[in-house]
């Protein structure tokens, strides 16, 4: 039998090989799998198992160790399967090249961060052990010449598996699978792209509905399921730590990201309900719609036809039930949400830089640069570009698109752009309602391409997983059941989704997404902001359920933020003040009411009697030529500011429309200077890095200074006291009488 290590096999490996092959383990029973390379026979054999044999030969030639598994074994019978290990002198050199930080020191720094009141959140908290699985340590790059520095208590787990994973995929890429005199061709990624192996991924770690059956292994996914992805956990903060430890930190960072957007959603939602809700309180006040549906004004007005010849004249009570309802959305709270939202965007990242902050402290990545393997470029991409070019930096001949390319498809996007603005610029669309309902169907209605074609919403890929979840299930029960065919760890991690290059960029693109219709279009609908929250609730969850029971484990990765969607999210922030100060002045009766209220009324009211007739011109029915003539004859009027037909000017603008334009143009650029004074206030007087943070960051690099030079300082004396106790078997000291700390300081 094998004596006690990590791997807390306490059976002989050919005993345990017959008890179980839901295992993290070479069959040894001591060697961690760290990735897992699979393929199969096909009819183009012979080339791609020579490109596997020279590609597997090279990675024996890293250091790396390699187990394959036999199709027999397999439950299909025709997949291999090829388990990778790396051994710690691997895991030391590479943890030396990528400038890993690893811990050397418990952390001396006080946590002052235990809010008044804390007692409060306690419904909301997760245990302690699962919110912070590791205790804080003062962390330094590794250093494989100083392996003694660090805190090494056990060669087999200093590294964990979220790092190990991520060193063999650095080498994976970067191994030759042709010979070096044939050509430059390497990586994992070409592999699979030409179908030389069908899959390379890490191995969870455990099932995820039952922990491990040995105390000592670890259960990271069952606990990941357990405490976050059940939705029965929705009210639950989010172990941010734990899915970093185990999926990386490009990952925790995006579920760090959407969590604090949520909670910062849930502040704009209230704010949101409350505009909604005084809209619906201050019905009665509402004159205007009541003059539309009383029969003595709206129904004696007789409105223009919306076509010719088939639309007849209309009385305008019949628009009474959409007059109450515009009310609900366009009532002076409106004015001080849209303002309240663009206050609320500067707040949200300026906060949210605090965060990121302080999580590129707690997560070691502050001095973090990205690393090679994150730059590669993807087969898909490399197999549409036809043109290469060399790369100054590296001076290999890489893809590359051509200008003309990039010019089309930037002209593409412009085109629909202009298109839109020529919609809104129609003539077609006059009436300020008409507008308001456009922005509002129009951000529902860009939702839906993305809903069709973006693969990880509900729709198609809805149906897949509950199918893939109930055959992983089934094929689980079935091993279970046939325990001499027991369903091995690799073939159950297999049998699972990839999670692909770009599964992040499709969360981050749905979220943004959204993010664009609560900001850009929020006084069209000022209850966007609580579907959001809603939506955003359950989205995490669903986004848990999928990365931990449906897909395969993806490589870990590091990330210090969320790249370029920060600047998008910046340029959304500021346009958005500009799109509802238009939204507000144009597509809203706002700025029309209140120029009639203050310019228009008669003397000694304060009310809006009379704006209905006020807001209306006469049209002369005897000019609408005869082929356009609706069936029944009146004497419309139609929704402007011009003069009746008899007039001089009969027809133009009157006084009261450039009035009416003033104020509005007069609006969009107070808001606009209001809100961004106000932004800018806010984004100087919040500093992105918290004082704590910034404290903390001195201090481990002081430590790491210091005990960095008390280290070397102790190795020289060490060496000089070698030196001089062979000196003293050989010759006599230069400086007999001389103090040894005197010795160190004339060699220093």
């Amino acid at each position: 039998a094998f004596p006690f290590n990590h791997s807390c096999f306490f059976f002989s490996p050919g005993l345990l090989q017959k008890l179980s092959k839901d295992s993290v383990f070479f069959r040894d029973g001591v060697r961690r799998i760290d990735f897992v390379l699979s393929y199969v026979d096909d009819k183009d054999c012979d080339k791609k198992q020579e490109r596997r044999r020279i590609y597997e030969a090279n990675l024996e030639k890293a250091g790396l160790e390699l187990e394959t598994e036999d199709k027999s074994e397999s439950e299909d019978g025709k997949t291999y399967f090829v388990k990778i290990h790396a051994p710690w002198e691997v895991l030391a050199t590479y943890a030396d090249v990528l400038k890993i930080k690893v811990p050397f020191k418990v952390s001396d720094m006080p946590d002052d961060r235990e809010m008044p009141m804390n007692w409060l959140s306690t419904p909301f908290r997760l245990p302690k052990h699962i919110m912070h699985p590791d205790p804080d340590f003062f962390t330094a790059p590794f250093s494989k010449s100083k392996s003694d520095f660090f805190l090494i208590e056990n060669q087999d787990t200093f590294f964990p598996p979220s790092t190990r994973n991520r060193i063999v995929y650095y080498i994976l890429a970067r191994c030759l699978y042709v010979n070096e005199d044939c050509g430059d061709k390497k990586g994992i990624k070409r592999l699979l792209n030409n179908g030389s192996y069908t899959a390379a991924f890490p191995l969870h770690d455990s099932r995820y509905w039952i922990k491990s059956k040995y105390d000592n292994c670890e259960s990271e996914r069952h606990d990941l399921y357990s405490h976050w992805a059940q939705f029965l956990c929705f009210f639950k903060e989010q172990p941010i730590n734990r899915i970093r430890k185990y999926y990386g930190e490009k990952i925790g960072i995006y579920f760090a990201w959407l969590g604090f957007y949520t909670e910062m959603l849930l502040f704009a939602a209230v704010v949101g309900t409350i505009c909604f809700l005084y809209g619906f309180l201050t019905f009665d006040e509402n004159q205007w719609s009541k003059e539309i549906c009383s029969e003595e004004i709206g129904g004696k007005i007789v409105m223009c036809p919306l076509c010719d010849k088939k639309c007849g004249f209309w009385k305008l009570n019949t628009t009474c039930n959409s007059s109450w309802q515009s009310h609900l959305f366009d009532n002076v709270a409106t004015v001080f949400f849209a303002i309240f939202m663009g206050i609320w965007v500067t707040l949200f990242l300026e906060f949210w830089k605090r965060r990121q902050a302080r999580l590129e402290y707690e997560w070691d990545l502050v001095d973090f640069e990205e690393e090679q393997q994150q730059l590669q470029l993807r087969p898909e991409y490399e197999a549409k570009c036809t043109k290469s070019k060399q790369n100054p930096i590296t001076k290999e001949m890489e893809p590359y698109l051509p200008v003309t390319s990039k010019c089309a498809r930037s002209c593409l996007s412009g085109a629909t752009v202009l298109l839109w603005v020529s919609i809104l610029s129609s003539d077609q669309i006059q009436s300020p309602s008409v507008y308001h309902l456009f922005f509002s169907l129009s951000s529902v209605l860009a939702l839906v391409p993305f809903m069709l074609f973006d693969q990880d919403i509900y729709l198609s890929s809805a149906l897949l997983c509950p199918f893939r979840w109930v055959m992983n299930w089934w094929s689980s029960r079935k091993a279970q059941n046939h325990p001499e065919s027991l369903y091995s760890r690799w073939e159950q991690d297999h049998d699972l989704q990839s999670f692909g290059q770009l599964g992040l960029f499709y969360e981050y693109l749905e979220m943004v997404i959204q993010f664009g219709f609560i900001t850009l279009f929020v006084a069209s609908f000022p209850l966007a902001p609580l579907l959001a929250l809603f939506n955003n609730i359950i989205e995490i969850r669903v986004d848990a359920w999928k990365l931990t029971t449906q897909f395969r484990r993806p490589v870990a990765a590091k990330a210090h933020s969320i790249g370029a969607w920060e600047e998008i999210l910046n340029g959304m922030a500021v346009l958005s003040v500009v799109t509802n100060a238009f939204i507000v002045a144009f597509t809203s009766d706002m700025m029309p009411r209140l120029v009639y209220m203050y310019a228009y009324q008669p003397r000694g009211e304060m009310n809006m009697k009379g704006y209905i007739n006020n807001s209306l011109s006469v049209f002369n029915i005897s000019e609408i030529p005869y082929r356009s003539m609706p069936d029944d004859e009146e004497n419309p009027v139609y929704r402007d500011y011009r003069y009746p037909p008899g007039h001089e000017k009969e027809y133009s603008h009157t006084m009261q429309f450039w009035h009416i334009l003033a104020a509005k143009l007069a609006f969009i650029i107070i808001m606009e200077h209001v809100v961004f004074l106000v932004k800018y206030f806010v984004a100087w007087l919040i500093p992105d890095v918290p004082s704590d943070v910034r404290a903390r960051v001195k201090r481990e690099r002081f430590l790491v200074q210091e005990y960095l030079h008390n280290y070397e300082v102790e190795k020289l004396k060490m060496q000089l006291s070698e030196q001089s106790n062979k000196e003293c078997t050989c010759t006599p000291m230069i400086y007999p009488d001389l103090p040894k700390h005197e010795v160190l300081s004339e060699v220093l």
